[in-house]
């Protein structure tokens, strides 16, 4: 059933794709994401999560159903007027990256969006400083190592200063400082009531940094619901090839209910017995 409320910022219905096979890449597939929710869209690799996040800024259209960006069909949407509303990384930044400079890469989203010069220059400063790629203003963003690029790839996106951010395997090549440096962005897209969408495969990271999880199998949604309680279907995780958090691993070890899963929720939690 579609929600009415007036904060759904994402609403799909009976999506199906094909890439022009006889079978769907993705089935039948429902759901409502509201303002300001941090979603993790998880599933085995080949289970559609990348196909449906492409729906979401007109990069792909449906063969049938419907996928609705506050209020705009994207069947009928320019991927242009989308891509103001729902930015979207790449799981590889070389797929991404276009420009000579690292300022210039990430201007780029933010000047086509039709944003002042001063604006602009605002949201790349902001961007550069939270990922620590100041330095490398004027360096070419090909002459940076693979973890850099990823993180030029990330900020480029932020900078975007769109209503809906989706990630495509945010973690993959960064270092536990680099993940730090992404998890207090994403602290902030969330005060600044984001809506958020993370496909990983790193449970740990969507644990602590999401509260939704929806899981994709063969191209169908198979759970939708909250992260506390996906977490518990063992054998959903292992048919999907995914690992149980280690963090919920300690809880169930400790028989401790994993109010918010986070290493220092549970050092409370522990503290207590």
């Amino acid at each position: 059933m579609t929600d009415s409320n007036d904060s759904t910022i994402i609403d799909i219905q009976d999506l199906c794709f094909s890439y022009g096979n006889p079978v769907n890449t993705l089935q039948e597939i429902s759901l409502t994401i509201k303002k300001g929710e941090q979603i993790a869209l998880v599933g085995h690799n080949g289970s559609g999560k990348s196909t449906l996040v492409k729906h979401l800024n007109g990069l792909l259209k449906p063969s049938s159903g419907s996928v609705l960006i506050k209020g705009l069909p994207t069947a009928k949407s320019r991927t242009a007027r989308l891509a103001g509303i729902v930015a979207l990384l790449f799981q590889n930044p070389d797929d991404q990256i276009c420009k000579r400079t690292v300022s210039a890469e990430v201007a780029f989203g933010p000047l086509n969006l039709g944003y002042s010069t001063d604006k602009t220059k605002a949201l790349v400063q902001k961007a550069l400083s939270s990922f620590n790629l100041q330095k490398y203003e004027n360096v070419n963003p090909h002459d940076l190592g693979y973890s850099q690029r990823k993180r030029l790839a990330i900020a480029s996106i932020i900078a975007m200063d769109t209503p809906v951010i989706v990630l495509d395997e945010p973690t993959a090549g960064l270092d536990p400082q680099e993940i730090r440096m992404l998890e207090s962005v994403l602290n902030g897209l969330k005060e600044e009531k984001k809506t958020v969408v993370i496909i990983s495969h790193d449970m740990d990271f969507i644990a602590e940094n999401t509260t939704r999880a929806i899981c994709l199998s063969d191209g169908r949604k198979v759970f939708d619901g909250d992260i506390l309680d996906f977490f518990p279907q063992q054998e959903l995780l292992e048919n999907c090839g995914l690992l149980c958090p280690q963090i919920v691993r300690l809880c169930e070890h400790f028989k401790l209910h994993p109010r918010k899963l986070t290493p220092e929720n549970f050092i409370s939690e522990l503290t207590t017995i």
